[in-house]
């Protein structure tokens, strides 16, 4: 009898150890897959914000200059990601009306590309650089500890000369002003050259986008 009753608390605890052990391998597996899903959240976001150029428009999503700065970053291993919040056809107005929408996910960095279509149409400077200003408030208003980009863009001559001096200096004073890092020119080494850009003569080729990835990174390793 006391070898029967032997033997049953032997099983006894041995099925309370396996339990226990099942039960350790299942917290363990757990804690594994928390920490997965940890590293997964814990990068920064980078938020492009602009129009067609940051689109990508006419080359695939992959060519787009904010998707090759994205790679860029993976294959340097930086715990950062790369959000486009590229629009075609996006005025300064418009992004204006659409940043607070883009806000609600969290931005460690905000590089802001608007204006080209502005300058296109022939808007008041004035009202371009109220726009982005306010932009920019927006911005530093959810997120004060983001650090902010701003890229220069310039209109065609043929915009009038007046008018092409006025939207130039808009970027770079408005950078100072608000402590952003500058682009001096997004399309530098791009714009006006044929065969980096499409038939409109407006957006890049995807040999375009690499040099306005360069052109971009350039400044934006500096701060990440």
């Amino acid at each position: 009898m006391f070898k029967i009753k032997l033997y049953c608390t032997i099983f006894l605890l041995s099925i309370l150890c396996a339990c226990g052990s099942g039960e350790n391998k299942k917290a363990e597996g757990e804690s594994a897959d928390s920490l997965k899903v940890k590293n997964l959240t814990s990068k920064k976001n980078i938020l492009i914000f602009g129009d067609s150029l940051t689109a990508g428009l006419g080359v695939e999503p992959e060519e787009a200059f904010p998707a090759i700065i994205g790679n860029k970053i993976d294959s340097l291993k930086l715990p950062y990601q790369v959000i486009n919040a590229g629009l075609s056809g996006e005025t300064s107005a418009a992004g204006k009306a659409r940043i607070d929408w883009l806000l609600k996910e969290k931005v460690d960095i905000f590089v802001l590309e608007l204006g080209a279509n502005d300058g296109l149409r022939g808007i008041p400077v004035s009202e371009t650089r109220k726009n982005l200003q306010s932009i920019i408030d927006q911005v530093k208003a959810k997120y004060p500890e983001a650090k902010l980009v701003m890229t220069g863009m310039e209109v065609p001559p043929n915009m009038g000369s007046k008018y092409a001096s006025e939207f130039r200096v808009i970027f770079p004073e408005l950078a100072k002003k608000n402590n952003m890092t500058l682009v001096p020119f997004l399309l530098d080494k791009v714009g006006g050259v044929p065969e980096l850009n499409q038939q409109d003569g407006i957006h890049p080729t995807p040999e375009g986008h690499k040099i306005v990835a360069e052109n971009v990174w350039q400044v934006l390793k500096d701060i990440i």
